[in-house]
């Protein structure tokens, strides 16, 4: 995880030196991030609180595995990816307004989380669909003939 950030560190100061812009110093890094996140953790209240780079490696391994398998894997999987990813966002949502951050700072997860909400919602509709087409079946005819 240390050499994960170390490139993190790399990549965004390669960038800043290839724009030219100075560094943004009032942007935390993402380590600095996760120790508050640990600190407002939801099950913090049940007396379990994260180790922030743990927490952190979860969080990453967690959303590009379920975002992997929501994209390409089989029609379960994709159920139980999208299960996480919305469970995902609402932590994040909570741990953002736990730290009073702006509205702006939770935007990002309110959007993802309501893609995911409309994909689950679009996947319930064909389901539905699919299960009244088939309860449609024709039903022979009591009567050979038309009534005179």
């Amino acid at each position: 995880t240390q050499e994960h950030l170390f490139f993190f560190e790399w990549g965004r100061g390669t960038g800043i030196e290839l724009r030219g812009t100075p560094p943004l110093s009032h942007i935390p890094s993402p380590k600095a991030l996760f120790v508050q996140f640990a600190e407002v953790f939801p099950l913090k209240l049940f007396g379990y609180q994260p180790d922030p780079v743990n927490y952190q490696t979860a969080v990453g391994w967690l959303e590009l595995l379920a975002g992997l398998l929501l994209v390409v894997g089989p029609p379960v999987l994709q159920d139980i990816s999208n299960f996480l990813l919305t469970l995902l966002m609402m932590v994040a949502i909570f741990t953002l307004v736990s730290l009073k951050e702006s509205l702006s700072t939770s935007i990002p997860a309110i959007v993802c989380l309501g893609l995911l909400l409309l994909l689950d919602v679009c996947q319930f509709l064909a389901q539905t669909k699919k299960m009244v087409r088939h309860s449609r079946k024709k039903t022979p005819s009591a009567f050979k003939e038309p009534w005179t």
